[in-house]
């Protein structure tokens, strides 16, 4: 019949409007949740666009690196009061990343107004360095005589603690610098903090390629065997410290999973260097050139800084550019390379040619913030496979693209891209071809990379960065068990 024929054909075809406006309702919905997981997503950070965006972080559990959020620059709620063990304190340009760090961060506590009370060794005869002074009337410190092996006396910083801590006013916050303060003291101290600067886990990568790069006539290592059994002993007492803090995002992933350590007892916080002193000065730049007799006609400027010695992967890079320099006149003509540091391989590289290599010896700050400006691009050829350099991010603030060697803690947290530098493999083949490409891609390409780097630099690896975020855990820390400052453990951003 006609009509029934009409009203099917009605049917059929509002059936498949409803099936047009269904599909199109659920490709909509999937979108938004798309849109809503692009970046992290799970079912507890999930939010539709018209949900309220400002929920309440729990900090001690917030697994990403802290220098990704933005505290506020006013006056902290509360003065802290704060111990800091740490087995040397920097004297000018003789320090390593791990004094610096603490140099650093704990000048710049102060200068917000905590007290600091710096449990530190005395300069040994063997330096004839005055210890430095500081014109700040809340930062003490307390002195000893190391060990033979050159470590805090447990016995006496111990006592000076205790000492401090029967006063008036007791410790808010307890941080230690690696093993400053040995577990087997720390381990009742639920207000102390731990920073480690790289762990044994990381270090087998190290020891991988230590032994790869081993020639036959040197005799087999072992080491790797050793540090196997170290990373189980740091897996037992790294329980003891209450908190712990990595310095790159792999090494908090390290401590979650492998040391099996509770989420919440482990925090990111990233390195950060002196925003003020490293960055962008052409001029500096200029005047370090001249100073040092960089030649005019050298297209290319490498720079490396930092100790000279075999860990720090400077038997790679001398290979390399030694067979650079021999096989490619055109590289050779172009290419000048500045090595800020001493060490064993100081002579070794003057030795390798005076017109492609410049020695410049140890720097302070002020002259490194120069030569940074004087360089292209900054190579680390580190063969330690841990923790966070600081010459790299002073590189980065200075304004200038980075190449290092690609292990975890660089790749996970530094040159996360190509837009910010290049990395390469530890062998002499994949450095060859990582310069190669730094000299064909020249100076324009250069200088995109390095305005990479500086925004990156300047949005997580700056000192005030670093600096929020400390305060910001000591201050929950100090705060643990109190209902009435709990807050200072959510993050409203």
């Amino acid at each position: 019949m006609p009509v029934a024929k009409d009203q099917m054909a009605i049917f059929r075809f509002r059936c498949f409007c409803f099936t047009i406006l269904l599909l199109s309702t659920i490709s909509s919905i999937s979108f938004l949740f798309w849109y809503q997981c692009s970046g992290p997503c799970n079912s507890s950070e999930t939010q539709m666009p018209w949900q309220k965006q400002s929920q309440a972080i729990n900090l001690l559990s917030h697994a990403s690196a802290w220098n990704h959020l933005s505290f506020s620059a006013q006056p902290p709620p509360k003065l802290l009061k704060v111990a800091l063990f740490v087995k040397k304190w920097p004297h000018r340009s003789h320090a390593g990343g791990l004094e610096r760090h603490a140099l650093t961060l704990h000048l710049a506590l102060a200068r917000r107004g905590h007290e600091l009370h710096v449990f530190t060794a005395s300069p040994t005869a063997a330096n004839n360095a005055s210890f430095p002074r500081y014109p700040m009337t809340n930062l003490h410190f307390h002195l000893s005589q190391p060990t033979s092996a050159g470590y805090l006396d447990q016995a006496i910083v111990w006592k000076q603690l205790q000492l401090q801590n029967s006063t008036s006013r007791p410790f808010d916050v307890i941080h230690t610098e690696s093993v400053g303060l040995l577990h087997t003291r720390a381990r009742n101290l639920t207000n102390l903090a731990v920073t480690w600067h790289g762990i044994a886990y990381e270090t087998v990568h190290t020891d991988i390629i230590q032994e790869l790069l081993r020639s036959p006539e040197e005799p087999q290592s072992y080491a790797l065997a050793e540090r196997v059994m170290k990373v189980v002993d740091e897996v037992r007492f790294f329980q003891n410290y209450a908190h712990h803090v990595a310095t790159s995002d792999h090494a908090g992933d390290v401590l979650r999973r492998i040391y099996m350590i509770p989420v919440e007892r482990v925090h990111v916080i990233l390195n950060g260097v002196d925003e003020e002193i490293f960055k962008p000065d052409s001029v500096k730049g200029m005047e370090f050139k001249r100073k040092f007799g960089v030649p005019g006609r050298k297209t290319l400027v490498l720079g490396m800084a930092g100790r000279l010695v075999k860990d720090k992967g400077h038997p790679l890079m001398f290979e390399a550019l030694k067979q650079l320099i021999a096989e490619n006149g055109a590289f050779r003509n172009d290419v000048i390379l500045l090595v800020a540091g001493d060490g064993p391989w100081a002579a070794r590289y003057k030795d390798l040619g005076a017109g492609s290599i410049i020695v410049l010896g140890p720097l302070d700050h002020v002259q490194l913030a120069s030569f940074y400006n004087a360089i292209d691009i900054f190579v680390n050829p580190t063969l330690r496979a841990q923790g966070l350099d600081h010459t790299l991010l002073e590189a980065m603030l200075s304004g200038k693209p980075v190449m290092a060697t690609r292990v975890a803690s660089i790749t996970g947290s530094v040159i996360v891209g190509g837009e910010m530098g290049y990395t390469f493999s530890p062998t002499v083949a994949s450095l060859k071809k990582a310069l190669s490409k730094v000299w064909e891609d020249g100076r324009e390409v250069l200088e995109k990379k390095g305005e990479a780097c500086r925004q990156r630099g300047l949005q997580l690896f700056t000192a005030t960065k670093m600096t929020a975020a400390y305060e910001r855990l000591f201050l929950c820390i100090s705060t643990a068990g109190n209902r009435d400052e709990q807050d200072l453990c959510q993050y409203r951003g």
